[in-house]
């Protein structure tokens, strides 16, 4: 099966989901998460009609999509892992958003370089959930005090938020994860009432991605489903 032809069943199935839960699939964006995957397969997934991209690692994002962003400028870069300070102003300067901002430090960091952007850098703020790697912020009210330090942060935009869900077969387990994060959307829609800034709802992956659509996510990070062979 070619990526094209991955993508084209991700999409029953999304379009599937949708249908059941009540919803619009144009209310879900498809991400591919292209990490440790070839120029070549971006390349094909992006004729497949794949316009987001998920990165875990700066110097692989930055080699892989550095000609391919200019050729294709509707192309949008997320970085998606674990970011370390020292890494924050190549991300900052590179990536569109940085879904992955797990920690009021990075925060700072990230803020200290982007008056050198053209536009501002979009912030998905990582609550955690449940998921063994165990980053993002492990309470709400850190979640909420990281939401107000980035509203104070020129040139930063809060777009959302991001979770992993546990890697388990318990959906039930699943969907209470996912449910912590709209829970989390809807107080910072109360406090911050902005609501564009949190439209973002970065949840589901190649393993949970059904149960993710029924719970409100707005983007899916898909990476085995679309590379593999």
């Amino acid at each position: 099966m070619s990526i094209t032809g991955n993508i084209a069943k991700v999409e029953e199935r999304i379009q599937k989901a949708c249908d059941l839960s009540g919803r619009k699939r144009d209310e879900i964006i498809l991400m591919g998460v292209s990490k440790f995957m070839p120029l070549n397969a971006v390349e094909e997934a992006f004729r497949a009609g794949i316009e987001y991209f998920g990165e875990s690692r700066v110097q692989e994002g930055m080699e892989k999509f550095d000609s391919f962003k200019k050729e294709h400028p509707q192309v949008s870069l997320h970085m998606i892992g674990s970011l370390q300070r020292n890494k924050a102003k190549q991300a900052s300067l590179f990536f569109d958003c940085i879904q992955s901002a797990d920690r009021w430090q990075l925060i700072e960091e990230l803020a200290k370089h982007v008056p050198a952007r053209n536009k501002p850098l979009e912030i998905l703020l990582e609550l955690h959930t449940g998921e063994e790697t165990k980053n993002g912020f492990s309470s709400l009210d850190e979640l909420y005090k990281a939401a107000q330090l980035t509203l104070e942060k020129t040139g930063l935009k809060p777009a959302g938020l991001m979770t992993m869900a546990p890697f388990t077969d318990d959906t039930e387990e699943i969907r209470a994860s996912f449910r912590q994060l709209v829970k989390a959307q809807s107080e910072l829609r109360r406090r911050f009432p902005v609501k564009e800034n949190w439209n973002c709802l970065s949840m589901g992956m190649s393993n949970d991605f059904e149960t993710a659509i029924e719970e409100g996510s707005t983007m899916l990070r898909i990476g085995s489903l679309i590379f593999k062979d």
